[in-house]
């Protein structure tokens, strides 16, 4: 019985996070916040990058590139 109970609890949980609308055209402005951008800043993302690249010695690796094969 309190197998059922707990498995009930756990499909009643996970049905509640269920969303099968996509988001509405006013709740998009959230999500346009530059906060929620993984690079919020893209100057100082670049600062720092070319300050790793010049204590390290280093350039790349901080973007999508190739497999090392040369030929991106």
């Amino acid at each position: 019985m309190r197998w059922r109970s707990s498995c009930v609890a756990v499909a009643l949980a996970l049905s509640a996070c269920a969303s099968f609308q996509p988001p509405q055209p006013w709740e998009k402005g959230d999500l346009a916040k530059p906060s929620m951008q993984l690079d919020p800043d893209p100057l100082q993302a670049k600062g720092t990058q070319h300050i790793y690249q010049s204590k390290e010695g280093a350039a790349g690796g901080f973007g999508v590139g190739g497999g090392g094969c040369g030929c991106n």
